[in-house]
């Protein structure tokens, strides 16, 4: 049984989530009516962005969440910014209900007065409501927000007036551990238990202000001891058994086997950790970005692509870690969680880029014309290199021969496809460039100038791809141009 009943995907059996893998499909879907927040929590993943003028209408949320309902959804996950401060909230999950789906939204109890607590138990809304601490300095201090601890208090009260928990009405507390109030989680879980409340408790993903919050840590060991000892509180005092393991207290998380986010600009995204747009409602359909995603598709083929530790798990067949931890930590969506405390001693083996391509493509020298792999992403990838007096398009006088260009592009692809299954058992890479059009060629490289080349898959079909590319020096355009490659189907891409 898991602790979280009725959250975050506990709702969905395994044979829910594997149907949704299969047909492509989601169960939940995350949304972000607006980024405006009042308060500047020192964990955000958002990082202090704010409402924009580009934010989506109603109309456009109302298609999405139909959308959503098309490809399988059953559960609307409303976040923010700060929801309640979205003019229509109380119409948005109105229509939610409308639809026969679930809402549950994640607030900081900004505007749950009482009568607002009515409104959301009458409609059913699944309500979060964001506390870390019984503390009000600690509490206003992680906000970021003097009164904090009081609004949050508030909030409480009025839920629970309203008739929050009761069956059909879920109540659960978000709490995200870190140093301030590790030494009171434990109170804090048994106090939220006692009252029947959902504690959802996790570990804070290292992104947005968090990246600037070193002091925010817990190291390892005594976070695996937090997770032991609230798994025995849970089994002996409550009669929930679940085993330890980050990145949730009492549960795992597979959230990108069925659901996505779409942010407030329309951006959809695999979730809020993992930060790589993969497409935009404004311009296509949800459900062609999911299909045509090859983020998505890896993630949902987890226990054939992650990479790494995580992959030699005993409990790889139930858990990949915590991806977006994962990903802010090492660039590669794929690579194992360095958060996790069965990684702990084997860091040393979990990469990071930027990374050399050696071993990434078959190119060797003086052939190879390219250096690192400095990112990747849906279906693009940024590669560096230095022009050496070595390479084999390097004419006299130091100057790099036009023809290079088509050439770096072709490599640079090669790195993208060579990078995903990278770490994984299978043959090495392999491809071919099968031709280039519309090259144009704007300025000259010489020896010593580190060029970065930019690569966007455009179109795949099979084992063929198109490519568009960019080499640049600086803010210096030098060429452009587009390619179509072959590349031998890693063994991760098997019958997609």
């Amino acid at each position: 049984m898991s602790c979280h009943s009725s959250m975050i995907g506990s709702e969905f059996t395994v044979a829910d989530i594997e149907a949704a893998v299969a047909r492509g499909g989601l169960l939940s879907v995350e949304i972000e009516p607006s980024l405006a927040c009042n308060f500047r929590c020192q964990y955000c993943y958002n990082g202090g962005e704010t409402a924009s003028t580009d934010e989506l209408s109603f109309d456009e949320l109302c298609d999405v969440i139909r959308q959503a309902k098309a490809l399988g959804a059953r559960k609307i996950i409303v976040l923010g910014g700060e929801p309640m401060i979205y003019p229509r909230i109380m119409e948005l999950l109105g229509f939610i209900r409308g639809e026969s789906l679930m809402a549950e939204m994640f607030t900081n109890g900004t505007g749950v007065s009482a009568g607002a607590a009515r409104q959301l138990f009458d409609l059913g809304t699944q309500v979060v409501l964001k506390m870390n601490s019984f503390d009000d300095a600690i509490q206003d201090e992680m906000a970021g927000f003097k009164g904090a601890g009081a609004i949050i208090r508030s909030a409480f009260g009025n839920l629970c007036a309203a008739g929050f928990p009761a069956p059909g009405h879920q109540f659960a507390v978000s709490t995200v551990i870190c140093a301030r109030n590790l030494p009171e989680i434990r109170t804090m879980w048994a106090w939220l238990r006692d009252r029947k409340i959902t504690p959802y408790f996790e570990i804070i993903t290292p992104q947005g202000n968090a990246r600037e919050g070193q002091e925010l840590e817990v190291e390892s060991a005594a976070m695996r001891q937090l997770f032991e000892d609230l798994s025995v509180m849970d089994r002996d005092r409550y009669g929930v058994a679940w085993e330890a393991q980050p990145p949730l207290v009492g549960d795992r998380c597979l959230r990108h086997q069925y659901s996505c986010l779409v942010g407030a600009t329309g951006l959809v995204m695999p979730c809020v950790g993992v930060t790589i747009p993969i497409g935009n409602v404004r311009e296509r359909k949800l459900g062609e970005i999911l299909h045509d995603s090859e983020v998505i598709r890896d993630l949902r083929r987890y226990q054939q692509t992650i990479k790494g530790p995580c992959a030699e798990c005993e409990r790889a067949k139930v858990c990949y870690g915590c991806r977006g931890a994962a990903y802010q930590l090492t660039g590669d969506y794929l690579a194992s969680d360095p958060l996790c405390w069965h990684n702990e001693a084997r860091l040393d083996r979990i990469g990071k880029l930027p990374v050399p391509v050696d071993g990434l493509i078959p190119h060797v020298a003086p052939m190879q014309l390219v250096d690192r792999l400095i990112s990747v992403g849906e279906r693009v990838a940024t590669v560096e290199t230095t022009i050496r007096a070595d390479h084999l398009f390097v004419e006299d006088g130091g100057t790099l021969n036009p023809s290079a260009y088509v050439e770096l592009i072709a490599q640079a692809a090669a790195v993208m496809n060579g990078f995903r299954p990278a770490g994984r058992k299978g043959g090495g890479p392999e491809g071919y460039l099968l031709g280039a059009r519309q090259v144009e060629v704007a300025d000259t490289a010489h020896v010593g100038d580190t060029l970065l080349i930019h690569v966007c898959k455009t179109t795949s079909f099979g084992d063929f791809g198109v490519i568009e590319g960019r080499v640049s020096r600086g803010e210096t355009l030098l060429a452009t141009g587009e390619i179509k490659v072959w590349h031998k189907a890693a063994e991760l891409n098997a019958g997609k």
